[in-house]
């Protein structure tokens, strides 16, 4: 677009940025799939625990209180399994399912009266990621997914409401390339989902709190603005 108004280029990145903004939101709040009713949800009890194809295997755990959480990989498949007084639970994980590659570093978790655990796993430049909420010893599935093109997924109360949140960084592309970055807020504790988005930057140490992002709640605004 060589000539063409200066007002023009900056209208025309706006636009890029709030279709992939949308795009990001729209998977990262789609639910997981329905679980499979003969091969769902199972006590972590049960003999010859199987992974895709294959047993199963610890990749990395967590003590989250007086639960034990753990992420379970195989040949095609993963699930968490979560190990307390109440009582052994296993997920599928939909990280794993997806594609995700589970490291050292793939399991985060915060203890606290609600309890939140994020797994995630690394696909080609994106990370992708599942949260597990512990209420009472209590556990369950957040029924969102998120994606983070940015190459960082990590947790921290944004709001301020005693409960972990999803901290996504998010890298746009356009013709140009890929050169402005920001931070995506998911809250799963309340009504809104999508808390908001800090304002884009040039590199990512301009990031709030970088190399942990950790942006206030002040720091947030519609996402696409």
């Amino acid at each position: 677009m060589a000539g063409a108004p200066r007002s023009v280029l900056v209208a025309a990145g706006a636009a890029v940025l709030v279709v992939v903004c949308c795009l990001v939101a729209a998977y990262a709040l789609r639910p997981p799939s329905a679980p499979d009713p003969s091969g769902g949800d199972r006590s972590a009890s049960d003999a010859g625990l199987r992974c895709g194809s294959s047993a199963c295997r610890t990749a990395v755990k967590s003590d989250v209180g007086a639960d034990l959480v753990e992420v379970l990989v195989g040949e095609g498949g993963g699930r968490i399994k979560v190990t307390g007084p109440a009582g052994p639970n296993v997920f599928e994980s939909t990280v794993v399912d997806s594609g995700g590659v589970i490291d050292a570093q793939s399991l985060e978790c915060v203890s606290a009266e609600v309890s939140v655990c994020l797994v995630r796993g690394k696909s080609g430049e994106e990370l992708l990621g599942e949260v597990l909420v512990g209420r009472g010893g209590t556990w369950t599935r957040a029924q969102a997914r998120y994606l983070a093109t940015g190459g960082y997924l990590a947790l921290h109360d944004v709001d301020g409401d005693q409960v972990a949140d999803v901290v996504a960084v998010q890298r746009p592309c356009d013709p140009t390339g890929c050169k402005r970055s920001y931070a995506q807020v998911f809250s799963f504790s309340g009504t809104k989902p999508l808390l908001g988005c800090t304002a884009a930057v040039n590199a990512l140490e301009d990031l709030p709190g970088w190399p942990t992002v950790a942006p206030a709640a002040a720091d947030l605004r519609s996402c696409g603005a």
